[in-house]
């Protein structure tokens, strides 16, 4: 009876022992949460962008990275396998200058942004050294609200990628690089410290100076030469700190001194030509790693920016005729010129060799960056350079294109996956991934569809693609 009780207890123990491994390997299989860790996408068309596009291709996803891509790969037995027939999959889009998931700030008293920098109560950063409108030390990563409603909805679009920055002030801070998704704030951040913008705007009004352009432009040389200046004396004060007198303390300095010492890319505002002149004109003034933002005139320009080998990030809302407009008022020449061939800027800049991406500039959303992006394809620009100046090609000027962008192995694990050419108005994007979880992209069933046929299934089985429209 005694040997008896024994075997059972060892048979029991073995048992228990085989459920935990295995439920050790399911949630390593799925990850903390229960989701997959592990998938592929076979038989879809797949477009790298960073190389020739695979009619009958198949892309693997482990643990938030692509861990393989082409038409014959090993597919691990612990992925969920999705079928890609009649599917394209790109990598996931990027947004090159959003204000996405950052909290808009107070309103003026005329109704419109702040003239310069606010604190959460609304009062004016002036910085301990009275700069006005200079507040580089915010980081928009120190400030991300996950509850932004605009980020499911670029997501459902197929974005997985956005540089968002702060606004108001001449130096609003530091741009921050996020993807699209995750559970808390910091799941989202992708580098946190990425861009320093520049606002050439005047402060004017209670706080006076700068009260111009001219002003303002030479506030900023102030900032950069002060700048300069304390990123030399400060390594050989802390070297020789009883030799020299101690540095006094700005924040200012500081903060763009270690920004500089990032290499991070200085934003520059630039839309017209003149503007763009004088942009470059600065930019080898002050040896910063610029890139303009703006550029919608650059089609007059193009070989001047080509030949200084700037990059541009082009402004996606096309001017046009303030809804408010007197109908009877005189309208330039120019500005009917203007209107009429800022389209074609991205078309110029691709002829002269100029890398550039796009950015929204407050457009109401992604319906209307997809109408913007058929105004320049209609202007000249082809396809397949638009699709790169919204993937691989701003990854490159915000130097993350060693992770992201392009379907490559150990790059991140975005994708967007549509039925069809992803500048066609009539494509439906179906799922997006972001860090290698699966947004699927519902919408209302139809009396046709089968229960469960949403969601994918595990390795040997195929999963049908789940239905999502994304209005455009």
């Amino acid at each position: 009876m005694k040997i008896r009780l024994k075997r059972e207890y060892i048979v029991l123990v073995a048992a228990m022992v085989c459920a935990v491994g295995v439920l050790s390997w399911v949630r390593a299989a799925r990850g903390e949460g229960g989701e997959p860790r592990y998938f592929a996408i076979t038989h879809a068309r797949i477009v790298p962008v960073s190389g020739p596009v695979l009619e009958d291709g198949t892309v693997v996803l482990a643990k938030g990275l692509i861990q393989s891509v082409g038409t014959n790969v090993s597919i691990p037995p612990e992925a969920w396998v999705i079928d890609g027939k009649g599917l394209t999959v790109y990598p996931g889009l990027i947004g090159a200058g959003t204000d996405l998931g950052l909290p808009k700030p107070p309103a003026s008293a005329g109704g419109g942004r702040p003239a310069i920098a606010t604190t959460p109560t609304g009062e004016p950063i002036l910085g301990p050294e009275g700069r006005p409108g200079t507040s580089p030390w915010r980081v928009a990563a120190d400030e991300i609200k996950i509850d932004d409603k605009r980020i499911q909805e670029w997501r459902n679009a197929g974005f997985t990628t956005a540089l968002t920055t702060p606004d108001g002030g001449i130096f609003p801070g530091q741009g921050t690089i996020i993807d699209l998704g995750g559970d808390r704030a910091g799941d989202f951040i992708v580098k946190p410290a990425a861009t320093l913008q520049v606002a050439f705007t005047p402060i004017g009004g209670l706080f006076g100076f700068p009260d111009s352009l001219m002003g303002t432009i030479a506030y900023v040389r102030q900032v950069f030469d002060d700048t300069s200046w304390y990123g030399q004396a400060e390594p050989v004060y802390e070297a020789n700190v009883t030799k020299f007198e101690r540095i006094s303390y700005d924040r200012t300095e500081r903060a763009i001194a270690k920004a500089q010492s990032r290499n991070e890319i200085v934003l520059l505002p630039a839309n017209t030509s003149i503007q763009i002149l004088r942009a470059l004109k600065l930019t080898g003034e002050w040896k910063v790693p610029a890139v303009i933002y703006g550029g919608q005139q650059a089609y007059a320009v193009a070989s001047a920016i080509a030949a200084q080998k700037m990059q541009v990030l082009v402004n996606l809302k096309w001017p046009e005729v303030a809804k408010d407009a007197d109908p009877e008022a005189e309208q330039t020449l120019r500005d009917l010129r203007f209107r009429d061939r800022a389209p074609s800027t991205p078309a110029a800049l691709a002829k002269a060799g100029v890398k550039f991406a796009f950015y929204s500039d407050g457009l109401t959303g992604p319906k209307d960056i997809f109408k913007s992006l058929k105004r320049a394809t209609d202007a000249g620009l082809a396809p397949e350079a638009a699709l790169r100046a919204i993937t691989l090609d701003a990854a490159n000027i915000l130097g993350v294109d060693d992770r992201m962008g392009s379907i490559q192995p150990g790059r991140i694990a975005n994708l967007v996956v549509t039925d069809g050419d992803i500048f066609n108005e009539k494509t439906k994007v179906k799922q997006v991934f972001v860090d290698g979880r699966w947004y699927p992209i519902h919408e209302e069933p139809k009396p046709s569809d089968k229960p469960g046929d949403t969601k994918p299934e595990s390795a040997g089985t195929s999963a049908t693609a789940v239905h999502g429209e994304v209005g455009r």
